[in-house]
């Protein structure tokens, strides 16, 4: 990965509380895991930024080798790497989620 692909991602997980790296974009996800992890930021009413890795195959390829992760989806939560759609959603159906956005001093909808 180039560097200035290393550094738009470091800079969108830096600049951003919750960041999702996603195929599309919240208001039109251009795959069903993107959108079933947006949606789940949704309904929890989190401020979230959403970057498309579709508009760049450089950087599409780049968050893989970023986070050592082989799919996209992929969430952040201040600078900590949380997963893909199926990690997310088991998170938020027993609670794991909230409890992580807790301990992280991120307010949702309780």
């Amino acid at each position: 990965m180039d560097q200035q692909v290393k550094d738009l991602i470091t800079n969108e997980i830096n600049d951003n509380e919750i960041c999702l790296f996603m195929k599309g974009t919240p208001e039109a996800p251009q795959c069903g895991f993107s959108m079933a992890v947006a949606n789940i930021l949704k309904v929890l009413e989190v401020k979230f930024k959403g970057v498309n890795v579709l508009e760049s195959q450089n950087l599409r390829e780049g968050i893989k080798e970023y986070s050592e992760w082989p799919t996209i989806p992929q969430l952040y939560v201040k600078k900590e790497f949380v997963g893909g759609c199926d990690i997310v959603k088991e998170m938020f159906e027993n609670g794991e989620l909230k409890n992580l956005l807790d301990q992280k001093s991120i307010s949702y909808k309780k």
